[in-house]
């Protein structure tokens, strides 16, 4: 055999395997997007979620912009057998000030080395715990939440002793721009596709970073103390690891705004896609293993689900496999890695169209479709700077300057 023929062999094999594997993630995607069709399977009632004691935790670094606005929707769900707590974490304004005045608990964290969500989540938990409640929830300081998503989170929680992660999606401004809507439609099939497929298929879930309850007697066991860039998604899969896999309650609804500053939406995107990435490196063998060993088909299916990359990288890199292949194909006559890509790609696509068709024509219409390759090439560098620099510290996203106060 000649240099040439072998390096053809390894060229041919290299693409093969490729190829096979993005038609797994693509096969998975196109089920999951059919699934969220699907009615999910799990349904509450009737439990006294207002007599079961229940503490709402919310971190907040320097959140006087929106932090009343959170604290009144809250407030106005809670019966006097719940405590709203304000873990006001390294703030230099008036966050606290304005916890309080909403009639808050707010506690105050002073820690410049330890910086990020999970160590003011620790820090709230410690607080609680010479009186724990039966439930404990976590959400965002700049986030509305929904009226009702208290009590179902509390139903959902009570009744399965499981974590419990509500629909959290972004809102659009008023008059958003394209790359916007994409941006929205995007999270949406993360958050509320993905998440209605594995409710439907009765499979865990991922954590997606607000609006999160917890039996005290899973939550106490939980390692937060970290400044882990997606502390929500990690903190989810330890617990799928530990024997408590999370479920999905599609009727609690939380909304968070998408920062409307250039700058504050790329560091926003920088720290969930390359926390997403570093997430997946490091759990997809870990779930594996564990599935193996606790011989668990749920932690199987679980890799698989995390093992698929943010949407726009997705089609980076069909896109990209798909071109070399066609080019080597044309070049060698060998067919089978651009025939597996080609269906590949059919599942892509059509997964896409079935989940925008059934919950993304309200925020993207047809003709914004179109946007989608700029949408993908605006996040080329996004993902190269994963390769070469990636963020490993947290960092907050900075807030627009709409003041919200209780004035």
């Amino acid at each position: 055999m000649t240099i040439h023929q072998c390096l053809n062999l390894l060229t041919y094999a290299v693409l093969l395997v490729s190829a096979v594997c993005l038609l797994i993630l693509s096969l998975v995607l196109f089920v999951e997007c059919i699934a969220a069709l699907f009615p999910t399977n799990l349904q509450i009632h009737g439990h006294n979620w207002q007599d079961k004691k229940a503490t709402v935790l919310i971190p907040a670094h320097n959140e006087e912009t929106l932090i009343y606005s959170t604290l009144s929707d809250i407030k106005s769900q809670l019966t006097t057998q719940h405590q709203l707590v304000v873990i006001a974490d390294n703030c230099t304004d008036k966050t606290a000030e304005i916890a309080r005045g909403v009639g808050a608990t707010v506690i105050e964290r002073d820690d410049p080395i330890h910086l990020g969500k999970g160590y003011a989540l620790d820090y709230g938990l410690r607080f609680i715990e010479p009186d724990p409640p039966d439930i404990v929830l976590f959400f965002d300081a700049d986030c509305k939440v929904e009226p009702g998503a208290i009590e179902k989170l509390i139903q959902y929680a009570i009744a399965t002793q499981h974590p419990v992660q509500a629909t959290y999606l972004i809102e659009k401004s008023s008059n958003p721009s394209p790359k916007e809507s994409v941006s929205v439609f995007a999270f949406k099939v993360k958050n509320l596709v993905r998440l209605r497929a594995s409710a439907s298929l009765g499979l865990p879930c991922l954590l997606t970073g607000t609006g999160m309850a917890f039996p005290w007697s899973v939550i106490r066991s939980a390692d937060l103390a970290s400044g882990y860039i997606v502390e929500d998604m990690k903190l989810g899969l330890d617990l799928s690891i530990a024997g408590y896999p999370p479920i999905f309650c599609p009727e609690a609804n939380v909304t968070s705004p998408l920062p409307q500053q250039t700058q504050a939406a790329k560091s926003q995107r920088t720290r969930w896609e390359h926390g997403h990435l570093k997430t997946l490196l490091t759990y997809v063998p870990m779930l594996m293993e564990a599935s193996v060993k606790q011989r668990r088909l749920d932690l199987f299916f679980s890799a698989l689900d995390l093992s698929i990359p943010p949407l726009s990288l997705l089609i980076m890199m069909w896109l990209s496999l798909m071109t070399v292949s066609l080019l080597f194909a044309a070049l060698t006559a060998l067919w089978l890695p651009a025939v597996c890509l080609a269906t590949a790609g059919w599942f892509l696509l059509s997964a896409i169209l079935i989940a925008w068709m059934k919950f993304g024509r309200n925020d993207l219409p047809l003709l914004q479709l179109l946007i989608i390759p700029v949408y993908i090439f605006w996040k080329i560098p996004l993902y190269l700077k994963f390769l070469i620099q990636p963020q490993s510290l947290w960092i907050r996203t900075q807030r627009d300057s709409v003041k919200i106060s209780d004035s």
